[in-house]
């Protein structure tokens, strides 16, 4: 296909008429009719701004097919996207299921030094996925900067059935596991190891509805290809309030560990020591939402 199919085929995607697609590109519509029947050619720095503004390559605008670029996932997005939701989900959920298990192993009078010692292994593997898919996916930004939206209509509408219940079913199995630690309650003692056993069953419960409330929410932002382009050409001061949110998760995290050590060790409170884990991924997620990019940026 030739620039001026291409160009048709865009505005047209688009919705867009010649005289509003001149006015984005301050030109005239004659410009745009000239250019959509090849007697004339745009110049350079108009051909960048159509490239950015249909996230277009400007081989494809000027040589290909942009009609079937757009109808390929030619760089995988779709998979590796996917898989990068399933890593970070998993990592997040995996901290609290740590703790589950340190407190399933405290109900079974396992030694408090042994299940620390399995509950800061679980931490340890969770933050090198956590830090290795992280590189992955800056690695896939750098080299995909731009990806084509070949998403149908259809398939985000199917997603977003998806989604909703992603969502519904997060939040209501955590509070099916408040109602059914209330349940239990009132029919054994609260006393151990009745209370570590309970806990540990809650905290498995709540380790599997972040899974699916965190893979779910991004799997929500895969299939906003726009708002990944817009990313991958950040302002500095998106830049700067990714660098304070991150910076402010780390710390936390940082401090959840010292403090978890500290309770543990030198206060001997193992049995409230865990619990600071999953308050920290809820700071780290309130410090994100606070600090970090405004979802307009």
């Amino acid at each position: 296909m030739s620039l001026a199919e291409n160009l048709q085929y865009l505005r047209a995607r688009e919705g867009v008429t010649q005289e509003q697609l001149a006015e984005r590109l301050d030109v005239s519509r004659q410009s745009v009719s000239k250019w959509e029947s090849a007697a004339s050619f745009p110049e350079m720095d108009t051909l960048l701004k159509l490239c950015d503004m249909f996230h277009v390559d400007m081989d494809t605008l000027l040589r290909g097919s942009v009609e079937r670029s757009l109808s390929e996932d030619s760089a995988g997005y779709d998979r590796f996207m996917t898989l990068y939701a399933r890593k970070i989900a998993g990592a997040v959920a995996s901290i609290v299921g740590g703790t589950a298990l340190w407190s399933a192993l405290y109900a079974l009078g396992v030694h408090e030094m042994l299940g620390t010692a399995v509950l800061l292994l679980v931490v340890a593997m969770a933050a090198v996925v956590l830090i290795a898919s992280s590189m992955e996916e800056e690695h896939f930004r750098k080299k995909n900067p731009v990806i084509p939206d070949f998403y149908t209509e259809k398939q985000k509408e199917q997603f977003h059935r998806r989604y909703i219940w992603y969502i519904a079913g997060g939040v209501g199995a955590i509070l099916l596991g408040v109602v059914l630690t209330v349940l239990v309650f009132t029919v054994i003692p609260e006393q151990e190891p009745y209370e570590s056993s309970m806990g540990a069953l809650f905290l498995m419960i709540v380790a599997c509805a972040v899974y699916f409330l965190i893979y779910g929410g991004m799997l929500e932002d895969k299939y906003n290809i726009a708002k990944y382009n817009r990313q991958n050409s950040p302002t500095p001061e998106d830049r700067a309030r990714r660098r304070r949110a991150t910076s402010a998760c780390s710390l936390i995290m940082l401090l959840a560990t010292a403090v978890f050590l500290f309770a543990g060790l030198a206060c001997d409170r193992w049995e409230w020591a865990a619990v600071i884990y999953p308050v920290g991924a809820v700071l780290c997620g309130a410090s994100w939402v606070v600090l970090g990019p405004k979802p307009g940026e």
